[in-house]
């Protein structure tokens, strides 16, 4: 009963503040994209928003800008409390980023705004190192099921995140009351989360469970590719470009060029009105991978925000397309697409099925549950998140290599 007591009343408090911030946030969000979509002159101000964006974080935010990183360290080997000011830094940059025309998420910032913000209850409570693990996971399951109204897959995902292949037990009850109550609190702010809906669900028979592994396949080369490129181009606008500040007016310069050639602002911002669109019709193959190539650009240029969100999209467009190959309705794949691709891409395979069937129905689980589970598989020991261990490894290949970080392999 202390126990739960305890955790109680710490969950209670994540979930009013994250709840809250992430209801601001959502707001925030479509003001900003609806703005932007009136005042499309904004996007030609994308490089100097970057470059502010980037001033911010080199004078004043180098011990933040790990981002979602930091958290996963947090968990792995707590040191000092995360600095508060992560959470305002990381709102004013996803604005930014977003209000001028950068493709971006907002998972990312849902997190380190609510483990910047619980970080802060270390103290008050007199959290030991392994207590702060806990409340870390239980920021994250908030952020992420407040974010994005899906509380279960929330839980999960902050329980699930941070060891490739391992869930930390210990940690459930926080991480479910956290992400319980946070979303409560976000739909009491009368916030509305997007709603998807898939027409039609084949009877589960052996062709149809056998399309589903070929879709996987697809979804989790995918998911590998993301992670691989996104990583890689990181890497070359820090080698080719020494200050930090100017690495965003780079890459802001390249999406206002490629904007203004193509004529279209269909693959900036979150993109929910093509994501909703792969669910009614047919896409073009094109589709995922423009959205691919201006997210990578993006983000390791150094703007803010998440990938979850594009990757929801990369997932679902990639999904309705190979309709053409795969006879499954479109609306099925790109449901799996949806959270299969998330799922090879952040190693979350078991948040990404409940998230599945909190945003599609349970009739589709078993389908979205095979996506999510070969797209695991297929996609290596890759991640967006480079911080993240391997607790079990996919392969024997791997076995002698747990506890090393993802980046170890890159």
């Amino acid at each position: 009963m202390p126990y739960i007591l305890k955790w109680l009343s710490i969950s209670i408090i994540i979930g009013a503040l994250v709840g809250t911030a992430s209801a601001g946030f959502l707001q925030s969000l479509e003001w900003a994209t609806n703005f932007r979509e009136n005042h499309l002159w904004l996007i030609a101000l994308l490089p100097v928003a970057g470059f502010l964006i980037g001033l911010l974080y080199y004078y004043w935010g180098k011990d933040v800008e790990a981002g979602n990183n930091l958290l996963i360290d947090t968990i792995h080997d707590p040191k000092g409390i995360i600095p508060f000011k992560m959470a305002p830094f990381v709102y004013l940059g996803t604005i930014a980023t977003h209000f001028f025309g950068g493709s971006a998420g907002r998972e990312g910032t849902a997190l380190q705004m609510a483990g910047a913000i619980a970080d802060q209850l270390t103290k008050p409570f007199k959290l030991d190192k392994n207590e702060r693990k806990t409340l870390i996971i239980a920021a994250i399951a908030a952020g992420f099921g407040s974010i994005f109204g899906t509380p279960l897959a929330g839980a999960i995902f902050g329980l699930e995140v941070f060891l490739i292949g391992r869930i930390r037990y210990n940690a459930i009850f926080p991480a479910f009351a956290s992400a319980i109550l946070a979303d409560l609190v976000t739909n009491l702010w009368k916030v509305k989360h997007t709603h998807y809906h898939i027409d039609f669900i084949p009877k589960l028979e052996f062709l149809p469970i056998l399309y589903s592994i070929l879709a996987g396949i697809a979804f989790g080369i995918c998911a590998a590719a993301f992670s691989r490129i996104i990583h890689w181009a990181g890497s070359v606008f820090k080698s080719k470009i020494k200050y930090p500040p100017l690495r965003p007016v780079i890459g802001g310069t390249i999406i206002v060029l490629a904007v203004l050639i193509m004529g279209t602002t269909r693959y900036i911002g979150l993109g929910v009105p093509v994501i909703l669109e792969s669910f009614e019709k047919q896409l073009p193959l094109y589709d995922f991978a423009l959205k691919m190539a201006f997210t990578i650009i993006t983000l390791s240029a150094g703007f803010k925000g998440g990938e979850v969100t594009p990757l929801f999209f990369i997932g679902a467009t990639l999904g309705s397309a190979l309709s053409l190959f795969i006879p499954l309705p479109f609306g099925l794949l790109a449901g799996m697409g949806f959270v299969a691709v998330f799922a090879g891409a952040t190693n979350t395979p078991l948040a990404c099925m409940l998230m599945g069937i909190e945003l599609f129905g349970v009739e589709s689980g078993v389908y979205i549950a095979i996506a999510c589970v070969v797209s695991y598989l297929l996609s290596g020991h890759n991640s967006i998140y480079t911080r993240q261990k391997i607790g079990e490894a996919k392969n024997r290949r791997y076995e002698s290599q747990q506890d090393r970080s993802v980046s170890d392999f890159l």
